[in-house]
Parts: structure tokens; sequence; C-alpha cells
């Protein structure tokens, strides 16, 4: 029997639910499913975490403030408030801004192929680091993020360093309508 803690929804690449599946079940077969990908703001800064080095893919690299999966029968906005709150300790609104599907190939038996929802919220607060997560967070500006993918791009999750341009582009025009 299926562990229904971490089973995920699969979806086709419209985003349409498929089927469900053991999330590293997932991950070791290469099934496409439904993620999320959670970008905290304070104007041009952004909450980013560094994965705890234990997690099983992207161990030790620097991602967004949250990314997760909902659960069957999980809205995504419930499943973005739960986890953000699991993770971070972080109560905030958020909204989704784009969404975009990616595979990539760590090796031979293991995946990331998700239809990836990107959300994005206002936050000046405390955090509190899950540690079974995360090793580390921190406020970055966001041209100093450009700068260091730019460089260091190894050192970022494949999935940040797809959303984070666009994100980033959103949180500037935002922000310059604010002047």
């Amino acid at each position: 029997m299926l562990n229904k803690k971490n089973e995920i929804i699969l979806v086709d690449n419209f985003d349409n639910e498929t089927g469900t599946s053991d999330k590293e079940k997932a991950h070791r077969q290469g099934l496409l499913h439904r993620a999320f990908s959670v970008f905290l703001y304070d104007g041009n800064r952004l909450l980013i975490q560094k994965r705890a080095e234990h997690k099983y893919h992207s161990g030790g690299l620097w991602a967004n403030t949250c990314c997760s999966h909902p659960k069957k029968n999980e809205s995504l906005s419930e499943a973005v408030k739960r986890r953000l709150y699991e993770e971070t300790g972080i109560c905030s609104d958020t909204e989704e801004v784009f969404s975009f599907v990616y595979r990539h190939k760590f090796n031979d038996e293991l995946y990331e192929y998700e239809f990836d929802h990107v959300f994005i919220g206002e936050y000046a607060g405390e955090y509190r680091a899950d540690p079974e997560e995360i090793s580390e967070m921190k406020w970055i500006d966001s041209e100093e993020l450009e700068r260091e993918m730019a460089e260091y791009p190894d050192d970022f999750a494949c999935w940040f360093r797809i959303a984070a341009p666009g994100v980033i582009r959103i949180i500037k025009a935002r922000e310059s309508r604010k002047v």
C-alpha cells in the first residue's frame, strides 16, 4: 500500500490530473506531477533557502523560499499555505503568477519532471527554517542573485534557475510602479 503522506498528483502537460503516485516513485520513474514554488520578497530582496544536504535530490543547492507538491484533494493555495508554514514558519498571502513544465535528469534513476505553479508573496517578517528541509535561509538582493546565478549556476536548483528570472522581472515591475 502506498504511503498516503508521500502521495502526489500525476498530471498531463495541461495540468489535468491523471492519477497519483508515491513521491519517490514519481521521481525515480520520471512521472509528470504537480508541484509549486513559492518566492517571498520584500522590495527587491528575495528570501531563498539552501536545501538540506540529506535531501535525495538537490541537497545543498539554493532554491526559492518553499517548494513542494499538493496532496490529493488539496488545492494549490491550501498546499502553499501548509508547506510554507511547515518549512519556514511563515504565514503569508501569495498569488500564482505563472506555471511551467520542466524535466531534469539527475542520473539514470532520478528525475524531476514537474508542472510547476509559481507563487509570489510580499513578506518582511521572521522565519524559522525546518532543519529536515532547509540548512540555511537568507534575504538576497535580486541583482546580486542574478549575478550569482550567472556566475555559479550549479549552486542553484534546476527549477529555480528556470523560475527565478521571471519572478525577478515581475517583482521589479511591481516595485517600479510603487515609486
